[in-house]
Parts: C-alpha cells; sequence; structure tokens
C-alpha cells in the first residue's frame, strides 16, 4: 500500500540499479567471452605463431580497441561482483559491528586493484 516504488541503491554500486547491474554483468560477459573465443581461434589456426607476429596483431587499432573494451568488461564484471560479494557477505549480521568497515576497506581495496589493473592494461595496450 504505502510502499510503491521503493528502491534501495548505493554509492557504492555501478549501475545504480539492480536491472542495470545484472544487464552490465551479461554483457561484459558476452565481450569476454567474445575475446576469448577470437585468441582461442587465433592461437589454434596459428600454432606456430611468432612474437613478432604477435605483436603486430596488438599494434594494430582494431585488436587494440577490441583488448581495450574488453579490459574495461572485465574490471566492470569484477567491480558488480565484488561489490554483490561485499554485501551479500560482509554485513553486521555475519560480522558483527565491524563489518561496515570490513565492507568498505574491502571495497576500497578492489577499486584499488581495478584501477591498477586497467592503468597498467592501458599502458601494455597502447605502448606495442
Amino acid at each position: 500500500m504505502g510502499m510503491k516504488n521503493m528502491q534501495v541503491s548505493s554509492v557504492t554500486n555501478f549501475g545504480r540499479s539492480g536491472l542495470s547491474d545484472w544487464l552490465i554483468q551479461r554483457v561484459s560477459a558476452v565481450i569476454l567471452l567474445l575475446y576469448i573465443v577470437c585468441h582461442s581461434a587465433i592461437i589454434l589456426s596459428t600454432p606456430e605463431m611468432s612474437y613478432a607476429q604477435w605483436r603486430d596483431l596488438f599494434a594494430g587499432t582494431t585488436m587494440r580497441i577490441f583488448s581495450l573494451l574488453t579490459l574495461l568488461a572485465l574490471c566492470a564484471h569484477a567491480w558488480i561482483g565484488m561489490w554483490t560479494v561485499a554485501t551479500d557477505y560482509l554485513t553486521r549480521r555475519m560480522m558483527g559491528s565491524k563489518a561496515t568497515l570490513v565492507r568498505l576497506v574491502f571495497l576500497v581495496g578492489c577499486i584499488a586493484v581495478l584501477a591498477i589493473y586497467f592503468i597498467w592494461g592501458v599502458i601494455i595496450l597502447w605502448s606495442v
């Protein structure tokens, strides 16, 4: 009766709603799968690929953009997964009065690791 359009959101979730987080998670999983299939096909079709050929493959703009998109998808996918783990399991009921602090430290650590991986990945992709 009184709680018709109640929506719960958090500052730390990625898409600001469960539906958008779900959609981001699924789309990012498809991007990751396509990247794995693409690389598997390349590796299987050219088993004797040299370092120079591999470097030339990643020097192309198309592969760099595909790799950057995949890196973004990986970071979004990991963030949503870790945020879900934190909000589901690092709760007051499970951990007591320190749960909020533990969850905050955990999420800040996840952000730091993902930021480092993303920056490192961009440096690797664009320095070839």
